[in-house]
């Protein structure tokens, strides 16, 4: 009796050291290709991170002041409640235009290489200027009127006077940026992923495990990278199969034959709550979004099941969304001289 059970026990350590030995080199490979999210997004040396500036950002964020019909904020089109999505397609602006791309989430945005699509703005503050003057966004006329508008709202004023004390003229456009800038890179969602990482092997399921190890093996893992599994690099979409589209990405902007159909790798994290896919949102299903990718980008058709356990570990990229950002603000008030709201 006591020789069965040495032998039983014997059998259960031998699986449990292979298993293991494959979730060790698992982790090994990972840590390769994968970094953990830090608290926070480094800040440049221009506009270091302060708790004044970033709850400045965060009212400015929600504020659909900084709209010309007063209706329409950052939070709009970049939805925190929604991991800093829409949802749709492409997003209903001013007058109800549309751009002609998907909004990418804000989540983590501070980590990739590049902001929008085809990665014409190189910072966050960069990236803040553009869709308040945006005529298919907010509409703004320009950054003058932005600034006035804001200047006839005292609670404004004063928070600006706090936050750029040593600045002239506290209240720029520049600042509005750097303000809205400092608030999102407190916009970090750790996930399960993470702790993998650090070393919690169990922080993954089996299934999640081996959709991770198919993501690296198939080549998934040799664009979307990184300590946010993409955004790191520019990337043709359609590089053995076309991808049906007319935007020419990257090349609007560079102007280069070789970055036609170029754009930035999107961030994976939060991937399966960023409905819908790509830069132009036409595709709502994620499991149909992977089997695209690996058609178009690496040539490869994947089966059901591979699809399914890729899936499986994208869902483990689904982070936490920080409570104190989601957390609508009390906006300062408006004067008698803020200028009213207009249709068009």
């Amino acid at each position: 009796m006591f020789k069965k059970v040495s032998l039983m026990f014997g059998a259960v350590a031998v699986v449990s050291s292979t298993v293991f030995a494959s979730d060790t080199a698992l982790l090994e490979k990972a840590r390769e290709l994968f970094k953990p999210l830090p608290a926070e997004i480094p800040a440049p040396k221009t506009n270091p991170t302060t708790p004044e500036k970033v709850e400045l950002g965060k009212k400015l964020y929600y504020d659909p002041r900084l709209s010309l019909s007063g209706v329409i904020s950052c939070n709009t089109c970049h939805n925190l409640a929604t991991f800093g999505v829409d949802n749709v397609e492409t997003a209903l602006g001013h007058r109800f235009l549309t751009g002609g791309r998907n909004s990418p989430t804000v989540l983590n945005a501070g980590f990739h290489i590049a902001q929008f699509w085809d990665g014409r703005a190189k910072t966050l503050e960069d990236q803040a200027k553009g869709p308040i003057l945006a005529h298919v966004e907010m509409a703004m006329p320009n950054p003058d009127f932005v600034v006035l508008k804001l200047k006839t709202i005292p609670g404004y004023v004063e928070e600006f006077k706090k936050v750029f004390k040593n600045d002239p003229d506290p209240l720029t456009y520049d600042n509005v940026a750097k303000a809205i800038a400092a608030f999102e890179r407190t916009l970090v969602t750790p996930s399960r992923f993470d702790q993998f990482l650090k070393g919690d092997t169990n922080a993954l399921t089996e299934k999640e495990k081996e959709g991770l190890k198919l993501f690296i093996d198939k080549g998934c893992a040799s664009c979307h990278n990184g300590v946010a599994v993409g955004g790191g690099m520019f990337a043709k979409f359609g590089v053995v199969k076309p991808y049906p589209t007319a935007d020419l990405g990257r090349f609007k902007v560079t102007k280069k034959e070789e970055d036609k159909f170029v754009f930035k790798v999107p961030s994976l994290r939060n991937i399966t709550k960023t409905y819908p896919y790509f830069h132009d949102g036409a595709v709502w299903d994620i499991r149909e979004a992977v089997r695209i990718m690996g058609e178009t980008q690496l040539g490869i058709k994947l089966t059901q099941e591979e699809i399914d356990k890729i899936v499986a570990f994208l869902d483990s990229l689904t982070g936490e969304i920080p409570e104190s950002a989601r957390t609508v603000p009390v906006l300062p008030p408006s004067s008698k001289d803020t200028p009213k709201p207009k249709a068009d």
